[in-house]
């Protein structure tokens, strides 16, 4: 269990760093591309989206460590848990999906609720993170048509000119 427990205090430390780490380089980033409001917002969506993955991807190794060297419970019933069986176990654990088409059992069981709430609090970081960048780089120009705000720490007569 202290084991379990070990990994789950690891996993939240790692994942919280790496998410914070993608936001921050989009933050410093995306202002100085030279690019239209739309593509940053882009970049902004794939961003977030790969720092899931890689999360994803981490407690889907953490599982598979835990169950194949550490015999810390199964993973579903049927075959001994691969690589891809402990991915998608993860990835639906993560995003709070749950068919319950594979089940973790014992010590695995405390992982598994660890990560669905920390995949819970990160996809809603991801998303108040877009809203924000959202209200950052677009505005609307009467037309329909999105174009860059000025900056937050602009001077005032510069934030009354939409840039385009």
């Amino acid at each position: 269990m202290a084991l379990v427990g070990i990994f789950c205090v690891a996993l939240l430390v790692l994942t919280t760093l790496i998410h914070y780490e993608v936001l921050r380089m989009l933050t410093v980033g995306l202002p100085t591309l030279d690019m239209p409001a739309r593509a940053k917002l882009i970049v902004v969506i794939f961003g977030a989206f790969f720092a899931h993955v890689a999360e994803i991807f981490l407690y889907a190794v953490a599982f598979y460590v835990l169950v194949r060297y550490f015999g810390a419970g199964p993973l579903g019933h049927s075959t001994p848990s691969s690589l891809t069986l402990c991915m998608y176990f993860s990835a639906e654990t993560y995003t709070s999906l749950g068919y319950g088409d594979v089940v973790p059992g014992g010590e695995l069981r405390m992982l598994a609720g660890m990560e669905a709430l920390n995949g819970l609090l990160l996809i809603g970081w991801s998303a108040s993170y877009t809203y924000i960048a959202m209200e950052r780089f677009w505005t609307d120009d009467g037309k329909g048509n999105a174009v860059a705000v000025a900056q937050p720490d602009a001077p005032a007569d510069a934030a009354q000119a939409p840039r385009r």
